[in-house]
């Protein structure tokens, strides 16, 4: 999929753009805005492709998505507070505990964090747009459709019940007969879609359209952390989508993939699912991870300690990712010398993020602290992530794992891990850009009551679980007996969650009371040195109004050093003004060679993915036309989005391009 093609016309219209300044309030400004708006109202809602507002919808819909899979959370704890309750029948339970995991691992986790990539990635780096607008704009409408397409069944009592690892044979025909597992299955598919095609669209974004002279090693850890996930994903999720689809055949078409009477192999589920589910675990880690490297050093007022350490060991702690997976295997009976070769992998594996513990551990150390809401959030994190961590390598032990494993004890790590290391760096970095995103400070006392109380009811909820599961409390039972010892941990447990719950409270509470009369925010609130700061809060449709020049790590601490009679030397750049504009430069060096003409807003988008997850729903009930009308209606959209348009792109002249465009 394409935004921009080059034709052989448009090489004989090459430029070389004007150098220059726009000061706010310009007549260029003006001209950039009318250019860059989205249409007011509906229209412009459906179809524009601004990644402000893109990652502004990720950042909403997944947390209504973490709203309900936290109150499916609640109930599943008010259900184990006790022995011998009744609140949920087994079958209501199952289904429950299935869904939220699905809500909180894949509609909520990763979306969260794409959000904040999207709006923030082309302001780190200089430029106006991600690659592919219109495929931003697909990627989250697809994760939209394919979030309700999950929860079509959930209302009806036929919801997944097979939990979120979805393991056949229980989640096979035989065992469940109802829509229940199609619906995953399909929906599953549906959200590798976008998962993939969001993946692309932040590789070519890095490679391509960083501003002239932010070379590859200048880039923000925020920025590595996604890259690295975005790479991951182009390998991992058509393993669970493979999975998925080829479970949804042996229902629907009759194949014995999965199925040992007829010589399928339930265990290569096993093998596609946690293929994925692994390197999915540090998918949702490491663009988490990247907020606090690149917000912590903000609040310590100095650099990150070891900043080429650190993204060295983002992308090991990937790459040793997808050689663990047989670790959550470990007592299916697989061959001793497989268990030792994996078991070694999955402690060595500490190492690299060892190595991020250590950097921001340093530059708290080394740094001057400003004991500030979101610096709370980050510093607590660092805590709670050397808690997962630890739990981590424990159960990495073949065997400490047979012991542990289908307890509590798991269910406690993967919480520190999935709740501890994403969403106390999610809040921590809503706090810090809520000012770029809103134009408005948050209250700082309800920040620093919303941080105390989630940091206490999380650690109340989840630590108590570790206990529960030396015990020997397994997981996936929804009640107990009164005499198994496991009452009072439960209980604490369950109050824990309701604190917790009352923490994200405090914290929306603060965004509604912060967005209505919260003090205006200045440009750069908290002296950060990182890009996004040097345009108004909130950015200009637009972003920049000339493409800067980039020379350091930290461009707006450094620039503050060079200023010469108050001017700022971010001011002056690029001026790109005939239509919509930015500037690609090479992969390594950021070295500008193309001017790039962005496509406008277009429905396109949303009606292929509307279309699109009709047609799934189609395949769903069977009904054949219906899914044919919807795939053609799906490929007139496409048809419609790829129409091609002159003068997309146009090459700068010169084998120098930065050194002969800098002429103009």
């Amino acid at each position: 999929m394409k935004d921009a093609v080059e034709t052989p016309s448009d090489r004989t219209l090459a430029r070389i753009p004007e150098v220059g300044s726009a000061p706010i309030g310009s007549d260029a400004e003006r001209h950039l805005s009318e250019l860059w708006e989205s249409a007011p109202g509906w229209r412009g809602w459906l179809s524009t492709v601004d990644h402000k507002e893109i990652g502004l919808r990720y950042l909403v819909t997944s947390f209504i998505f973490l709203l309900i899979g936290g109150g499916e959370a609640l109930i599943m704890r008010v259900q184990l507070a006790g022995p011998d309750r009744h609140l949920l029948t087994p079958e209501q339970y199952n289904q429950l505990f299935t869904m939220h995991g699905i809500t909180m691992i894949f509609l909520y986790a990763l979306p969260v964090l794409s959000g904040f990539s999207n709006y923030l990635w082309p302001l780190m780096l200089g430029s106006r747009d991600m690659a592919f607008p219109r495929l931003n704009a697909l990627s989250y409408w697809l994760f939209l459709f394919a979030g309700l397409f999950l929860y079509a069944s959930f209302p009806l009592g036929e919801g997944p019940n097979s939990g979120w690892f979805n393991y056949v044979p229980l989640a096979g025909l035989e065992y469940n007969t109802g829509p229940n597992i199609d619906v995953y299955a399909l929906g599953m598919v549906l959200l590798g879609i976008s998962t993939t095609v969001g993946a692309v669209n932040f590789i070519v974004t890095l490679f391509r359209m960083r501003a002239p002279g932010m070379s590859i090693d200048k880039v923000p850890i925020l920025v590595w952390g996604t890259l690295t996930a975005s790479v991951a994903n182009i390998f991992a999720v058509p393993s669970v989508s493979l999975a998925f689809f080829l479970l949804w055949l042996d229902r629907r078409n009759g194949t014995h993939f999965f199925d040992p009477l007829n010589d399928g192999k339930p265990m290569l589920w096993q093998h596609l699912f946690w293929m994925f589910g692994h390197p999915w675990v540090y998918v949702i880690v490491l663009p988490a991870m990247g907020i606090v490297s690149d917000a912590l050093p903000t609040f310590c007022r100095r650099p990150l300690v070891g900043y080429a350490a650190v993204a060295l060991s983002t992308m090991a702690t990937m790459l040793l990712g997808f050689g663990v997976w047989i670790h959550h295997m470990f007592a299916t009976g697989l061959p001793a010398l497989a268990i030792s070769f994996f078991g070694a992998t999955s402690l060595a594996i500490s190492i690299p993020s060892a190595v991020a513990v250590f950097a921001w551990i340093a530059t708290i150390w080394l740094g001057r602290p400003v004991f500030q809401t979101p610096f709370l959030f980050f510093a607590g994190f660092v805590l709670l992530f050397v808690m997962g961590g630890l739990s981590g390598v424990m159960t990495a032990a073949v065997p400490l794992d047979l012991q542990l494993n289908d307890t509590y004890f798991v269910v406690a790590h993967l919480h520190y891990v999935l709740l501890g290391i994403n969403v106390f760096p999610v809040v921590g970095g809503i706090y810090y850009w809520f000012p770029k995103f809103c134009g408005r400070m948050m209250n700082e006392t309800l920040g620093k009551w919303s941080f105390w109380v989630l940091f206490i009811g999380f650690n109340l909820g989840f630590f108590p679980m570790h206990v529960a599961g030396l015990l020997g409390m397994p997981r996936r039972i929804y009640t107990y007996a009164p005499n198994m010892g496991w009452n009072s941990v439960n209980l604490v447990t369950s109050i824990g969650s309701f604190v917790f719950a009352a923490g994200i409270l405090i914290f929306l509470s603060n965004i509604a009371f912060s967005l209505k009369r919260g003090a205006l925010a200045p440009q750069n609130p908290w002296d950060a040195p990182t890009l996004e700061w040097a345009v108004p809060a909130p950015p200009p449709p637009y972003n920049f109004a000339v493409i800067p020049f980039i020379a350091s790590r930290h461009p707006l601490w450094e620039d503050r050093l060079d200023t010469a009679e108050g001017r700022s030397n971010l001011q002056e750049g690029y001026l790109l003004m005939e239509g919509r504009e930015t500037l690609g430069t090479t992969a390594l060096d950021a070295v500008p060679d193309v001017i790039l003409k962005m496509p406008d807003d277009t429905y396109a988008p949303f009606f292929l993915a509307l279309f699109g997850s009709l047609g799934f729903a189609g395949l769903l009930l069977d009904w054949n036309r219906f899914t044919f009308l919807m795939t053609a209606a799906a490929g007139l959209s496409l048809a419609a989005w790829m129409w091609p348009r002159q003068k997309l792109v146009q090459r700068l002249p010169g084998v120098n391009g930065v050194t002969e465009a800098g002429r103009g």
